[in-house]
């Protein structure tokens, strides 16, 4: 008889969610839509615009010819909710990847037992991953209509920003799944 070697389901969860919230967040974090910009004054009527944290795209959907690498002429890039996701995005990135190491290492689901302290910390890390992206996209969106944009021009959230949130949720839901294993700890004491 071998005793089970699978970790407990709070750490499985854990996991899982934060896999997926790297995967939405970095989807958010390079995708060049943050804001879209459509019925602009001088252009045709389908052709929208897409601001993200990185990039400036334009795209006639009629055709679906899109050209990125556009100029900032509105000091969009300028903009401190745009810094600020510029240098957030990218270390919530880097923390959940290293969240995510530090997880497998606590979770380690080769061994008899899992290593309780090290996964309550991988959850302590990966919630505040979660807590770095949430903070640029819903200051982002605070501002979304703030924002320099062409004139006239209707304005709606991108799908980037919607991603991002979405990873940053899952994040923190799955840092707090880890972050149950100090709950062990405290009953081992």
């Amino acid at each position: 008889y071998l005793p089970s070697m699978r970790p407990p389901p709070a750490m499985i969860v854990g996991m899982v969610l934060c896999h997926c919230g790297l995967l939405l967040t970095f989807t958010g974090t390079v995708a060049p839509s943050w804001r879209q910009v459509s019925h602009m004054s001088n252009q045709p009527i389908d052709v929208v615009l897409e601001q993200g944290i990185w990039d400036i795209c334009t795209e006639q959907q009629s055709t679906h010819d899109r050209l990125c690498g556009q100029a900032d002429e509105l000091a969009y890039f300028e903009q401190v909710p745009v810094r600020v996701a510029q240098g957030m995005m990218p270390t919530s990135l880097a923390l959940t990847l290293l969240g995510l190491v530090v997880a497998a290492l606590g979770v380690r689901c080769w061994q008899k037992e899992p290593q309780h302290l090290l996964a309550g910390v991988a959850g302590l890390m990966l919630l505040l991953s979660g807590l770095l992206s949430l903070v640029p996209a819903s200051w982002y969106t605070h501002e979304l209509w703030t924002l320099p944009a062409p004139a006239e021009g209707t304005l709606v959230a991108g799908y980037g920003l919607v991603l991002s949130y979405l990873g940053s949720c899952l994040e923190i839901l799955g840092g707090l799944a880890l972050a149950l294993s100090f709950h062990h700890c405290c009953k081992e004491r």
